[in-house]
């Protein structure tokens, strides 16, 4: 521990029941303390901050917001509670800006980014036309991106919703699949509908999709055509190709954002390069084009999927490490 400075005392309101703050049997305490390098005391209703000046602000910022928080009546968790000490560690986000930005509230129940991830991810979103989301399953890149165009939606900012996935074909030819063509690329589309009717009324959204407001189709109904004042998703894009990223982008018209999400180890096409994959290199520097890395902190599924995700990241490493050992000698 470094210099010590004058303990910070911080009073917990009489309203807000303790337990909420510091979690059962101190759960939450004991996270907040294995992570910072300070002293922690709690006497009563008050919460004693001993240590570094550095380390006790970030602390008295982190109790903060779960007065707050508290205070609305919500119960950390666990995984919140790391969400918001990886987030008082961002110099450049508070905890604070997350739980005022709210994007979408649906059934009194409110949307809003939950990493600091998530957060620069749809800061960039408001702030430039193309917007690139990559990164591994269960960080928000598609729940996000469609809570930002319904929001656009009801505020007018733009006519439609457009959302949209490549159909790559797993052993099965869907041409050789019963049903029309709408029944046979269902499935593939599913996951956007799930996105859409755990934000909008159902009936609300059967009609915005039958009248076209909001249409959702594969990527090849994409070509051709010009989308003006739309908010378009393309989603699972590391299964494009090239020409099909190129062909997608270049629809892009007047008064529309578009928002590209994929996952660059998650490639299932039978053959030839991921357009996904190269965009970076050819459109990385571009003015109002930006891109947005997600990695196992930003992963609000069960933990345990955080934990996967790491793993595999570092089987990768040590990868692409013996690979590179291998090349050099």
């Amino acid at each position: 521990m470094t210099e010590n400075n004058d303990p910070i005392t911080l009073t917990v309101p009489v309203d807000v029941p303790m337990t909420l703050v510091v979690g059962e049997g101190d759960g939450v305490l004991r996270l907040i303390q294995d992570a910072f390098d300070a002293r922690i005391t709690v006497r009563g209703d008050r919460i004693v901050i001993e240590g570094d000046a550095v380390e006790t602000q970030a602390i008295t910022a982190l109790f903060a917001d779960l007065m707050k928080s508290a205070a609305s009546g919500l119960v950390p968790d666990a995984d919140h509670v790391a969400r918001l000490i990886d987030l008082t560690r961002a110099a450049d986000i508070a905890p604070t800006e997350l739980r005022d930005d709210v994007l979408l509230s649906f059934r009194g129940r409110a949307i809003r980014p939950k990493t600091a991830g998530q957060k620069r991810y749809v800061d960039a979103i408001r702030n430039n036309t193309i917007t690139f989301a990559m990164g591994p399953a269960g960080t928000g890149k598609t729940y996000l991106a469609m809570a930002m165009a319904i929001a656009a939606l009801k505020d007018k900012r733009v006519n439609r919703i457009i959302l949209t996935r490549p159909i790559v074909e797993a052993g099965e030819n869907l041409g050789f699949l019963p049903g029309t063509l709408t029944e046979k690329v269902d499935p593939y589309i599913r996951p956007l509908y799930d996105a859409l009717f755990d934000m909008c009324d159902a009936e609300r959204a059967a009609k915005l999709l039958d009248d076209g407001t909001i249409e959702i189709a594969p990527l090849a109904f994409m070509r051709g055509r010009t989308l003006n004042d739309a908010f378009v998703i393309l989603d699972e894009a590391q299964n494009t190709t090239p020409e099909q990223i190129k062909m997608f982008l270049t629809r892009l018209g007047f008064g529309s954002k578009m928002v590209i999400t994929g996952d660059a180890t998650q490639i299932d096409l039978p053959r030839g390069e991921s357009g996904f994959a190269r965009v970076r290199s050819i459109l990385e520097g571009v003015d109002d084009i930006a891109f947005c890395d997600f990695g196992g902190k930003d992963v609000v599924r069960h933990s345990l999927v955080a934990k996967i995700v790491a793993a595999y990241e570092a089987a990768d490493e040590r990868r692409r490490t013996r690979s590179f050992e291998t090349q050099e000698s």
